[in-house]
C-alpha cells in the first residue's frame, strides 16, 4: 500500500510525497493498532465479567487508557518501517514518548493492584484493625511507588537530551559535590519520603484510627507522603505534617483497639448515701444498650471541704459510642438524684436554692413611726 501511494505521488516534490507518506503510514498504523486494541480489550472485558471476583474488572478499566497510547505507538513504529520520514519523526521523539507510556503503563498497573487489594480490606466491620492496618500500608507504599516511577520517568525523558546527558555525566564525575547540592535542594522531599516509609513500618497512625491532636478529637481520613488529613467531630479537616506523628506526641485511642474507659464526675454533698447510688448505677448502666460489660465502677475518689467527688467508671465499644454513654448517664443519675435524693446536693447549692424560694418579707409602719415622719421639718 504504502509502495503504491509513493507510485501515484511520483510527481509530487520530495520533500511532499515524504510527508504524505509519512502522514498516511502513521494515520494507517494508528487505526490498525486501535483496532487491535478495541478487539483485545472487548475479550478481555467479557472474560473478567464471567468471574466473581472484581480485581480482575479494576486491573482491566485502569490499563485501558495508557495501553491504547502504548497499541498507538506500536502501530506507528511499525509503519515507520515502511515510511522513512515517520522513522526519522519517530526517533526524534521516541525518547520522550516511551518512557511516559512505560511510566503511565506501571503507575495503571499499581494503581489497580492497589485498589484491587484494597477491596479485600474491610473497614466497615467492627473489628478492622488489621483491615486499617492493611489500607495504610497500600496507600503508604503506593504513594511512595507511585513518586519513584514519575522520578524515574523525567530521569529517562531529560537523559535523552544530549545537552542534559552532558550535564549528568559531568555531575557525576564530581560525585562529592553533586550529592551537597542534590542533599541540600531535595532535603524537604527526602524529609517526607523517609517519613512516609517511617509511617508504613512503624504504623504510629492508620486509616480511620482516633487521635487527639492539638485538643481536637477526630479520625484518620487519609495519610499522605507529606501530610495526615485528619476529620474533626464537627466535619472540619486538620492537615498536619506526616513528620509530626513521628517527632510530636498525640494521643492515639485505636492503636491496639478500639474499646475505651471513660468517667463521669459527681459533686455531692458529704452525706450522700453512696451504698444507694451505686445501686442506682448499676442498675442504670446494666440497663443501657450502650455500655459493652467490661467495666462499671463508683467511686468516691476525692474528699473536698464542700463535696465528694465521686466517679462513675464505664466502658464501650469505641469513642464516639464512649462518649454518648457518658452524657446519657451523667444525665439520667442527676436526673435521680434530683428527683429521689434531693439531700446528696452540696450544702451550698441548698442555701442557695432555699434563699431563692423563701418569701419576700415586708415591713408595716406603725402608728408611732407615721407620727414622726409627719412631724418632720420641711
Amino acid at each position: 500500500m504504502i509502495t503504491l501511494l509513493e507510485h501515484l505521488l511520483s510527481g509530487f516534490p520530495d520533500w511532499a510525497r515524504q510527508a504524505i507518506v509519512a502522514l498516511a503510514a502513521g494515520t494507517l498504523g494508528a487505526i490498525l493498532a486501535l483496532l487491535v486494541h478495541r478487539l483485545v480489550f472487548r475479550v478481555m472485558h467479557r472474560l473478567a465479567s464471567r468471574t466473581s471476583s472484581l480485581s480482575d474488572d479494576i486491573v482491566v478499566k485502569h490499563i485501558l487508557r495508557p495501553t491504547r497510547w502504548a497499541f498507538v505507538a506500536l502501530g506507528i513504529v511499525l509503519a515507520a518501517r515502511q515510511a522513512p520520514a515517520l522513522k526519522d519523526f519517530w526517533d526524534s521523539i521516541s525518547g520522550f514518548v516511551m518512557p511516559l507510556l512505560v511510566g503511565w503503563i506501571a503507575i495503571a498497573i499499581l494503581n489497580a493492584l492497589v485498589e484491587a487489594m484494597t477491596l479485600h480490606a474491610d473497614i466497615s466491620v467492627e473489628d478492622n484493625r488489621r483491615a486499617r492496618r492493611r489500607r495504610t500500608r497500600l496507600a503508604i507504599f503506593g504513594r511512595i511507588l507511585t513518586f519513584v516511577i514519575i522520578f524515574m520517568v523525567v530521569a529517562l525523558m531529560l537523559f535523552s537530551v544530549p545537552g542534559v546527558a552532558k550535564v549528568g555525566a559531568t555531575l557525576m564525575a564530581s560525585a562529592g559535590l553533586a550529592a551537597l547540592a542534590v542533599g541540600a535542594a531535595a532535603q524537604p522531599a527526602l524529609k517526607a519520603l523517609i517519613a512516609g516509609f517511617q509511617m508504613a513500618l512503624t504504623e504510629p497512625i492508620s486509616i480511620d484510627d482516633v487521635v487527639i491532636l492539638d485538643g481536637e478529637w477526630g479520625r484518620i481520613e487519609d495519610i499522605r507522603t507529606t501530610y495526615v488529613v485528619v476529620v474533626l467531630w464537627d466535619q472540619r479537616r486538620l492537615v498536619v505534617p506526616t513528620n509530626r506523628f513521628l517527632e510530636e506526641t498525640f494521643q492515639n485511642w485505636t492503636k491496639t483497639t478500639s474499646q475505651l474507659l471513660g468517667t463521669v464526675m459527681l459533686y455531692l454533698d458529704h452525706t450522700v448515701d453512696v451504698a444507694r447510688l451505686r445501686e442506682e448505677y448499676t442498675r442504670q448502666i446494666e440497663a443501657h444498650r450502650l455500655w459493652d460489660r467490661r467495666a462499671q465502677v463508683l467511686q468516691v475518689t476525692d474528699c473536698r471541704e464542700m463535696v465528694l467527688e465521686i466517679r462513675l467508671l464505664m466502658s464501650a465499644k469505641d469513642g464516639p459510642t464512649l462518649f454518648d454513654l457518658r452524657c446519657a448517664l451523667r444525665e439520667s443519675m442527676m436526673d435521680f438524684i434530683r428527683r429521689d435524693m434531693p439531700e446528696a446536693l452540696s450544702r451550698r447549692r441548698q442555701q442557695a436554692i432555699a434563699s431563692l424560694d423563701a418569701p419576700a418579707v415586708t415591713i408595716s409602719p406603725t402608728p408611732e413611726l407615721v407620727e414622726m415622719m409627719a412631724r418632720r421639718p420641711e
